[in-house]
């Protein structure tokens, strides 16, 4: 549909106001006071945008307009579900606000020349040329892109970069690459047999295991406080970290760096639907399986 450039600069705020609200009806004013328009002429192009069947009137105190479908059509927008954002990052943090909607690679045969084309809901005049912007991950592959920002197209909403670096994160779940010869402790054994296990496996850290189950994980950093404390007799029970974080075999890997994340840890403790320990994942497995320098079942 051919819009004149002033409808479609009203559509997009008006589709960013909307996304903003979360679904509410947005009135004429914001709109106006958004593209410093008067808002008798956002009163006349909003009953044109209602005729073309781009905009429905919400009547009411809480009233006001939202966009149809086709209104998303019309930008070459796909409708964002509820609580579905592709968020913007820059050096200071997340643009909040904007959210991509389409990414789309171009250049690909020249390699020198690794290009792309974001186009966006949300007011990307915050964007300026020379940016280093990150956008993602992406709701489904879970891809991250990062790239310079080389242009900027206010009436498509869409930025132009040069990618510096783009990743995604395979769906894979986690039983496919945590180690399942991994080393346990009984939490009746004493710290200096923990240290002992360590030393010679070469790690860093083993869950606590009674019964199959996972009760605790103890690390180099518990061991070395323990004797420092002059307990290297004391059963690890007393001495081992009880917050466990534990993952299912089931769990896909960005559900593994989420949590990793979140708690600022470097393993989990991977249980089956019994709860019973099946293995360990640590950030070096899935670091590897992302570079696709370890095999899957690794």
């Amino acid at each position: 549909m051919k819009l004149t450039s002033v409808q479609r600069e009203v559509l997009l705020a008006l589709v960013d106001l909307y996304q903003r609200s979360k679904g509410s009806a947005v009135k004429g004013e914001d709109i106006a006071e958004l593209i410093k328009k008067n808002p008798g002429t956002i009163r006349n192009l909003m009953q044109s945008l209602r005729s073309l069947g781009l905009v429905e009137g919400v009547p009411g105190p809480k009233g006001g307009y939202r966009p149809t479908k086709e209104a998303y059509e019309a930008l070459d927008f796909e409708v964002i579900e509820d609580g579905v954002t592709v968020p913007f990052f820059v050096s200071s943090g997340r643009v909040e606000g904007v959210s991509a909607t389409n990414i789309n690679l171009l250049s690909i045969p020249d390699p020198t020349r690794c290009r792309a084309a974001i186009h966006a809901i949300g007011d990307i005049r915050r964007f300026n040329t020379g940016d280093v912007v990150t956008i993602g991950p992406t709701p489904v592959n879970l891809m991250v892109i990062k790239g310079e920002v080389i242009g900027r197209d206010d009436m498509d909403n869409t930025l132009l970069i040069d990618i510096i670096e783009m990743v995604s994160i395979p769906k894979e779940q986690v039983k496919n690459i945590a180690s399942r010869d991994i080393k346990h402790i009984h939490p009746k054994a004493t710290v200096r047999e923990a240290a002992r296990v360590l030393y010679h496996e070469l790690i860093r850290g083993a869950p606590v295991v009674e019964d199959g189950k996972p009760v605790g994980i103890i690390s180099t950093v518990d061991i070395t406080r323990a004797l420092a404390e002059d307990k290297e007799d004391e059963p690890v029970e007393k001495v081992m970290s009880r917050n466990l974080r534990l993952i299912n075999e089931n769990a896909y890997l960005s559900q593994a760096i989420d949590e990793m994340q979140m708690h600022n840890i470097s393993r989990l403790i991977v249980v089956n639907d019994k709860n019973e320990a099946v293995g360990l994942v640590t950030r070096t497995d899935i670091i590897c399986r992302i570079a696709n320098i370890c095999k899957p079942g690794f």
